[in-house]
């Protein structure tokens, strides 16, 4: 039996970027404690005010900041590590003290066991919505630039599939990194109260099924201010579609182990990949 431990870390954070690295450490070890060998970061889990996105990304082109942190926790609790989002800035760029910078990338770094990050993703669906909450309206593009690259990557524990948050209710997306081997979907998130209530378990229980995939879904989850809360119910589900492990609200780690010979059991009884019959439109 081939079985990988897998947690999604759920926070709440605030403004203070200190505090909110100190409550990653803290559930990171957690997490690692309980056996984990892969462990997810929600979405915005350091600097969640979006405000201030710009300064953190200057500075972690600067000091590293953020990504010297997540490499001492992979590296010394020995845990895979897909980092939520940071603020990062384009890697296109090059100039980037004379560059008219004005949006960030939210970035999705995957950390090994050895503190090295092996792959980056930019989430490229950005949330410009309005919700029926204290805050109401939502622009992320405002602040966050879309990036362009699905991202699926090659683990010893499976084949893994990058993407955040609004990005859940893009089916081609996954559609696309199933195509291109994954096995298992990260899904770090902020999912607001109102939509995470609504639409946060069906959606991923539908990337689940239709894929055939293991699922990793860490989520913010609480009140962050008056105007913001967030849905929490962090999970892993597996590829039938079932909830391997769930949180409420709050602080702390779903854990659960995912059985990937159970997984290539499954893709062989209902072999659905082979199945479809309609072209899917490349991704732009």
């Amino acid at each position: 039996m081939n079985l990988v431990r897998a947690g999604a870390i759920q926070m709440v954070s605030g403004r203070d970027v200190e505090a909110n690295l100190r409550m990653a450490e803290k559930l990171i070890a957690q997490g690692a404690e309980n056996g984990a060998q892969m462990l997810a970061l929600p979405e915005n889990f350091a600097v969640l005010d979006s405000g201030n996105l710009l300064k953190w990304a200057k500075e972690e082109e600067k000091t590293q900041v953020f990504t010297q942190f997540l490499a001492q926790q992979s590296r010394r609790h020995k845990v895979w590590l897909i980092a939520g989002t940071i603020p990062m800035l384009n890697p296109d760029v090059e100039d980037v003290q004379n560059a008219e910078i004005q949006r960030v990338r939210a970035a999705s770094l995957v950390f090994n066991g050895q503190g090295a990050v092996v792959s980056r993703y930019d989430k490229i669906h950005l949330f410009d919505v309005l919700v029926n909450d204290n805050q109401g309206q939502y622009k992320e593009s405002k602040t966050i630039e879309p990036g362009r690259d699905a991202v699926m990557l090659k683990t010893p524990f499976g084949n893994l599939g990058q993407t955040v948050c609004y990005d859940l209710r893009f089916p081609e997306l996954y559609s696309a990194l199933r195509r291109q081997g994954a096995e298992i979907f990260t899904v770090p998130s902020a999912f607001t109260e109102k939509t995470g209530e609504a639409h946060w378990q069906s959606l991923l229980q539908a990337r689940a099924i239709e894929n055939q995939c293991f699922v990793i879904a860490p989520n913010q989850g609480g009140e962050h201010t008056p105007n913001r809360k967030t849905w929490g119910h962090s999970m892993v589900l597996d590829p039938w579609g079932n909830i391997l492990s769930q949180l409420d609200k709050g602080e702390g780690v779903a854990m659960a182990e995912m059985d990937m010979d159970w997984l290539q059991e499954i893709r062989d009884a209902m072999p659905v990949q082979q199945h479809k019959k309609f072209k899917v439109v490349p991704l732009l």
